[in-house]
């Protein structure tokens, strides 16, 4: 364990044609009547029990993505009104997650403009569809990251590579690229404290970027940093704390133009230091666009400089590049194992809905339904559904890329995979054993390590160095 009702109204028709009821209408006593079908629809044979049913809700929000899109607010109104009525926020599992969606395509519609008649007509009847993500404490983000191992399974397959990357380091400099704000550090200096040689000096560094988007602290990142070094002074450790203004959106580039200051001042010392770079699911924040489009629509880098041989390379890219060049220790890759990077709205739809049905379903293991955390915790997947799906271009942050993909850009980049030992593996069993029983790990290509969620892909950890 680490260390530290409401419903959306009718909408204007509600004798709606409903496109997963078998060519049924519904009238003002809710009884059925068969109408002509709408072409495209699905017509599945048992209509009622099939409202609930996700491949139909799946459909649906489809359906009306679609209609948003082609502007035809009379279509998208009466989809919404059925999956309105079928999809209340304090449903079970699969209500709730088609609930998010269709807060989002209400959002989509509102930031566009698509649909005005539909944004106008939810504006009159229901002005406020915010998403209110909750700021914890450092004290309550411990223990809500502890309530499931999404987060977990990486701290723990990445800290045992890392506890085996430093052996025999008196200094060792961590870059914690992470989403959960450092929640993953007291454990790792727990463990390096207990090192048979001795405790090395730790150097932490981290970026700001993550603080705009879910979980969010309460704190500043100076007042988590003290509360880190004081937890490091309790178990015999010296430990040095840096924030650095570095964001996702420009491929963290003030962060590796002080990283390669730091290693040019530092060259002639006699004593090495491990470079340690922890990226625990921030990396697929950054953006995919080249460097041209990039550097046309923000600042530009003082690190990334702009050239004809750099202009159409992608800034994931030129950060992994980048990364290569300072030579680190090792490098943890951790995230989320989907892809939510296509420009087209269904397909990322789609892929949105047929991964993040997983922490809600999970959900209902851990946490008791109306509770506080529970708010807390689908507040935050909302968040995620509402950037893939109502923003665009640098606005949509959450561009996830499956394992695959991201092993491609590694080895790209020239770094080349290490596999996790046998006692990382145990470790990271054990760690799920404290968890429900559909959480499963699995062990890809000999190297990487999968978390699983009744035997999906969830979250992948891979470790690399690099290759020479």
């Amino acid at each position: 364990m680490m260390q530290f009702t409401e419903t959306t109204p009718p909408l204007l028709h509600q004798n709606a044609i409903s496109p997963c009821s078998n060519n049924l209408t519904m009238n003002k006593n809710h009884q059925f009547h068969r109408t002509r079908p709408l072409p495209g629809f699905p017509t599945p044979n048992k209509a009622l029990g099939n409202f609930r049913d996700a491949n139909c809700m799946e459909q649906l929000l489809v359906h009306c993505a679609t209609a948003i899109e082609s502007n035809d607010a009379t279509l998208a109104q009466q989809i919404l009104w059925v999956l309105n009525n079928t999809a209340p926020p304090d449903g079970d599992s699969n209500q709730r997650l088609t609930c998010g969606f269709l807060r989002a395509l209400i959002s989509r519609a509102a930031m566009t403009g698509s649909c005005k008649m539909l944004t106008a007509a939810m504006a009159n009847t229901h002005p406020n569809h915010t998403i209110h993500t909750h700021k914890f404490s450092v004290i309550e983000l411990a223990s809500f990251i502890d309530l499931t191992p999404w987060h977990r399974f990486g701290f723990s397959a990445a800290n045992a590579a890392i506890l085996e990357a430093i052996e025999g380091f008196s200094v060792v400099h961590i870059v914690d690229l992470s989403s959960t704000h450092c929640m993953q550090i007291p454990t790792l200096i727990d463990a390096i404290s207990n090192r048979p040689e001795g405790p090395p000096f730790i150097k932490l560094t981290v970026t700001d970027g993550a603080a705009d988007v879910p979980p969010m602290l309460d704190i500043s990142y100076e007042e988590l940093g003290s509360k880190l070094v004081n937890f490091a002074r309790s178990r015999n450790v010296g430990m040095e704390f840096r924030v650095i203004q570095s964001s996702y959106s420009d491929g963290f580039a003030s962060l590796i133009e002080h990283l390669r200051l730091q290693q040019l001042v530092f060259a002639d010392r006699s004593e090495p230091e491990a470079l340690v770079i922890n990226c625990h699911m921030m990396l697929h924040y950054t953006p995919e666009e080249t460097l041209g489009e990039i550097h046309h629509n923000i600042r530009p880098s003082p690190y990334y400089s702009l050239d004809a041989s750099t202009s159409s390379t992608s800034l994931r890219t030129a950060f992994l590049k980048a990364l290569r060049s300072l030579e680190p220790t090792i490098v943890v890759l951790v995230d989320e194992d989907a892809d939510f990077t296509s420009n087209n709205l269904v397909c990322r739809l789609r892929s949105a809905f047929n991964f993040l049905w997983i922490p809600y379903d999970a959900v209902d293991t851990c946490i008791r339904q109306g509770s506080k955390q529970m708010h807390w915790y689908e507040a935050d997947i909302c968040w995620k559904i509402e950037n893939v799906v109502a923003q665009e271009d640098l606005q949509r942050v959450e561009r996830l890329e499956p394992k695959i993909r991201w092993v491609q850009r590694m080895r790209n980049a020239n770094f080349r995979g290490i596999p996790f030992s046998e006692d990382a593996v145990m470790e990271t069993k054990n760690m799920l054993d404290e968890h429900a029983a559909g959480w499963g790990l699995k062990k890809e290509d000999d190297e990487d390590l999968v978390l699983t969620w009744k035997g999906h892909n969830v979250v992948f950890a891979t470790a690399w160095v690099p290759s020479y």
